[in-house]
């Protein structure tokens, strides 16, 4: 049997695993193990089934995804989310869906201290879902925009999926966060301009009072600390330390 129809066939069975509903793990590992078998010997595919994961596991650059977390979990304990998000409140006052984009932009910038989608979306829900519902806001836009905010969490830098893709490819985690900065920030904007384009069309947002100048300029006082956990972070990655 040919290489290439081995490869067909092997693809073929991870399809029929994941339409099965089994976990994603589960059917590459499956084809892995049996593909080098087929490769090489039942030898070879035990010793990589054996070594590989331990290998992988062990790899220094996961050390930092429990700090993450850990550094996620200070962050909402210690209130920095929902100073974010005030912050973000009161400068976009007055913008018809202010709430909306203020979650969207609390979201990517708490993503960019947290690292992980679940904890950022969590984060927001407690803190954004209130206060749109309080002020009249639909249901549906409300969870959207919480739910966008979310999706940064993984791709604006420092991301835990980055990492761990980083570790096992053996590819520079530095490296992998300089290039997503670009796409989280492009995301960030694609998402204010839908929430921007779905608040005036319809009648999902009330209209909100704007703030006075001298309230938007003090409210920049508030996110302070995630001004200088950002430039240590983020700077300290970028400056190889």
């Amino acid at each position: 049997m040919s290489t290439f129809v081995l490869g067909l066939g092997g693809i073929a069975v991870m399809l029929i695993l994941l339409f099965l509903r089994q976990p994603v793990w589960l059917a590459l590992g499956v084809i892995g193990l049996v593909g080098n078998w087929a490769l090489n010997s039942l030898m070879s595919a035990k010793f990589i089934a054996g070594t590989t994961m331990f290998d992988v596991a062990s790899n220094y650059n996961l050390s930092v995804v429990p700090l993450f977390i850990l550094m996620g979990e200070i962050a909402t304990g210690s209130r920095m989310s929902a100073e974010l998000f005030n912050a973000a409140r009161v400068i976009l006052s007055g913008v018809r869906g202010g709430l909306g984009l203020a979650t969207l932009a609390a979201s990517g910038a708490f993503g960019a201290i947290c690292g992980s989608s679940v904890a950022t979306a969590a984060s927001m829900t407690r803190i954004a879902m209130p206060e749109m519902k309080r002020a009249g806001y639909k249901e549906g836009y409300a969870a959207a925009s919480v739910a966008a905010g979310g999706s940064l969490g993984i791709l604006i830098p420092p991301s835990i999926i980055l990492v761990i893709y980083g570790s096992i490819t053996e590819t520079s985690v530095a490296r992998l966060f300089a290039a997503s900065m670009l796409p989280g920030l492009v995301l960030l904007l694609l998402y204010v301009a839908v929430a921007l384009i779905v608040a005036h069309r319809g009648s999902s947002v009330p209209n909100e009072a704007a703030a006075p100048f001298r309230d938007r300029v003090l409210a920049l006082r508030g996110p302070w600390q995630f001004m200088v956990l950002f430039i240590l972070t983020i700077g300290g990655i970028y400056a190889g330390i």
